[in-house]
């Protein structure tokens, strides 16, 4: 009577034992750094391994929203995400959709100019566009005549780290748009070409609804990442500054740990961080399914 009970048992047991190795990965390097953030959160502690840390509770929280600085960079980040959208979601959308212009061996060689800035390394980027920007001999300046410091001035570092993100970004989100579009099955447009719709109609009832879920998830990426993809832009260009021009969220907590040694108050900001976003994202998810069309 045991046998056959016990085999099912093993059989039941299989798929946790497949799932065993991600499962462990994602406690190890997920759920434990987040329970030890917000332990750290409530103690202050200098990072030395001399130095005791002393418990203060929700003391850092306190503090933090306190911060002339830290308002400050949640402003910038909401910024640098409104400055990002199009470059993520608008212009990717109006390039895929124009590269079913192109035929033949030039279509590929379109992909690859959209996609090839991707491929660039952050840190090398900043350096070619420092050397672009660079104030009298770099090319922007020479073209515009302007003789701006654009990397250090307070009034242009932050477009300039919206600009050169976006760059980069713009081939990862057309490559995404493409593979939404191929997934749009081309009976829809026979089907309105038969009933008389025109090339902008198709477009706008049919291929951009059934797109919206590609949108979504460009639009959700692009709220999630992008304090973490400009932060190796801004160490290398502008330090956060000029005056902390280009200093977000993200940049901030990284400053609080590593600049000002304050590891309970990096730990705070990291745990109000992960929260806050943890509920855009839900928000997100909710209105994409309330608006997404899906071709079932």
């Amino acid at each position: 009577m045991s046998s056959p009970r016990w085999r099912r048992i093993g059989r039941g047991c299989v798929p946790y034992l497949y799932l065993a190795p991600a499962l462990f990965l994602l406690v190890v390097w997920t759920y434990q750094p987040l329970v030890q953030a917000f332990q750290l959160s409530t103690y202050s502690w200098n990072l030395l391994p001399s130095s005791p840390m002393t418990s203060v509770g929700a003391a850092n929280y306190a503090r933090l929203l306190e911060l002339p600085a830290f308002r400050a960079s949640l402003g910038r980040t909401a910024a640098l995400i409104a400055g990002l959208l199009p470059f993520t979601v608008l212009l990717p959308v109006l390039l895929a959709l124009a590269s079913r212009r192109v035929r033949g061996r030039a279509r590929t060689v379109y992909h690859a100019l959209v996609f090839a800035p991707f491929l660039v390394a952050p840190v090398a980027a900043a350096a070619v566009w420092r050397w672009l920007l660079h104030p009298g001999s770099g090319f922007v300046d020479q073209v515009l005549g302007s003789h701006r410091n654009w990397v250090y001035d307070a009034g242009t570092a932050h477009a300039v780290i919206i600009g050169i993100t976006g760059w980069q970004l713009l081939g990862f989100a057309v490559l995404v748009v493409w593979a939404g579009l191929a997934g749009i099955s081309g009976d829809y447009d026979e089907a309105a070409r038969v009933d008389g719709a025109s090339p902008g109609q198709i477009r706008r009832w049919i291929t951009l609804p059934l797109l919206t879920p590609t949108l979504m998830f460009l639009v959700l990426t692009t709220v999630l990442l992008s304090p973490t993809l400009t932060f190796p832009l801004i160490d290398a260009m502008t330090q956060g500054g000029p005056a902390q021009a280009t200093t977000n969220i993200y940049y901030l907590l990284w400053d609080y740990a590593f600049h000002s040694f304050d590891a309970g108050l990096s730990a705070a900001a990291g745990v109000l961080l992960f929260l806050g976003f943890g509920v855009i994202a839900g928000i997100l998810v909710w209105i994409s399914e309330k608006v997404a069309f899906h071709d079932d």
